[in-house]
């Protein structure tokens, strides 16, 4: 199991951040930071020995009711799965969102979206991780993405928080036990109802005893997304989650 940091769409933070990490999980896309555009030594210097993982746009939606808008979605993360490829990224994240959650009908379209954006990530060299954020308008509940990810054979990024906005600590157990082996990744931080997110792992309300319990053996990758540069902070609520999923850190 490896253990990183989410670093934004920063190559500054990124060099910044604690080496100490495996790996560091970069934000990608308009209008920023473009794969395409980095500079592979400068983007090699911050890495300074550590893997590269790559986020996916945080506002780009998955799915729309548009056949030529979902066309160019895909090919718009292709571009970015190609190039993120080019770079030696392992892994990368991709938000669960559709223009209607709401919508049954609209479900299939929605697992079309994924498949083809999975198979690009594969057709590059990329994992691509499906992220829960059905605490989120657009993103698809817990439980429709479980269903989805069934059916088109991808991998999760399991966001603890985010799960724990949507549902409490009971959406984390039932969604740990029902799908936990399609977790491939792992988002780590702490939040609490009233509405903080993105806290140090132990100041908030998740019970993170779940993901020792269900996760028995994950051997996947663990990004810390707690929103703060203090390197103690990070490092502390990484030896946390290391000592929840029994390894070293």
């Amino acid at each position: 199991m490896e253990i990183g940091v989410t670093v934004g769409d920063d190559l500054d933070r990124l060099a910044a951040s604690p080496t100490r990490f495996d790996f560091c999980e970069l934000g990608v896309g308009e209008p920023t930071l473009v794969p395409g555009e980095i500079d592979p030594e400068r983007l090699a210097d911050a890495l300074a020995g550590r893997d590269l993982l790559v986020h996916l746009p945080y506002s780009q939606r998955l799915a729309t009711y548009v056949p030529e808008v979902n066309d160019a979605i895909v090919d718009y993360q292709r571009r970015l799965l190609n190039a993120a490829g080019d770079l030696g990224a392992e892994k990368a994240v991709l938000h669960a969102t559709s223009a209607d959650r709401d919508d049954v009908d609209f479900r299939e379209t929605a697992g079309e979206q994924l498949r083809r954006v999975a198979d690009a990530g594969r057709k590059a060299g990329v994992e691509v991780v499906v992220e829960n954020v059905g605490h989120q308008h657009a993103g698809l509940q817990l439980s429709v993405l479980g269903d989805l990810v069934r059916e088109t054979g991808t991998p999760i990024c399991f966001d603890v928080g985010h799960a724990y906005m949507e549902g409490g600590n009971k959406a984390i157990k039932r969604f740990l036990r029902s799908h936990g082996d399609r977790i491939s990744h792992l988002h780590c931080h702490d939040v609490r109802r009233r509405g903080d997110t993105h806290l140090p792992v132990g100041a908030g309300e998740v019970d993170y005893d779940l993901v020792e319990s269900e996760l028995a053996g994950f051997d996947g990758t663990v990004a810390l997304e707690v929103f703060t540069d203090d390197e103690t902070l990070l490092l502390d609520s990484a030896a946390r989650v290391a000592d929840r999923l029994g390894v070293s850190f």
